[in-house]
């Protein structure tokens, strides 16, 4: 896709990103759809932070994906800092066309030029396209992950 671009998400771009997370089955049932005082506080938490990135991917004018990057220092793998990639979300009707491989692709050369030792992502269990989606890209299902809502 020759007319996309990345940039960091702005304000302005809440209502867009809140649409593609609630893109599916799984994000209809956990997202409320509309921009509340509790996005309003994430997004400003996401952008103040140094260590994470919310990227909005842009073709045409309009905005058809986005993806939450976030870097993670540790002591394991002799220091090295590891980049965390959530909430990836390509629009509906811009599904099959590679813009999810762009996506994650741009997303690992900015951890290789910020000399992260690690690119890692979760997706939920159900969502088998997107396991090999990601296995085409050299991802491995090399870990089991847990997690604990409260």
């Amino acid at each position: 896709m020759s007319d996309v671009i990345f940039r960091a998400a702005v304000r302005s771009d809440l209502p867009a990103v809140l649409a593609l997370l609630a893109d599916d089955a799984l994000g209809r049932s956990r997202e409320v759809g509309e921009v509340d005082a509790a996005y309003e506080r994430a997004f400003d938490d996401i952008t103040a932070d140094p260590r994470n990135d919310l990227v909005v991917t842009e073709a045409g004018g309009a905005v058809v994906g986005c993806m939450q990057l976030t870097y993670i220092p540790g002591l394991s793998r002799h220091g090295a800092e590891r980049q965390l990639i959530e909430a990836v979300r390509v629009r509906s009707d811009q599904r099959g066309r590679g813009l999810g491989r762009e996506m994650i692709t741009w997303a690992v050369d900015r951890a290789r030029e910020r000399g992260c030792g690690l690119v890692q992502l979760t997706t939920d269990k159900s969502r088998h396209d997107a396991h090999r989606f990601y296995l085409g890209l050299g991802f491995v299902a090399s870990h089991e992950g847990m997690k604990l809502h409260l």
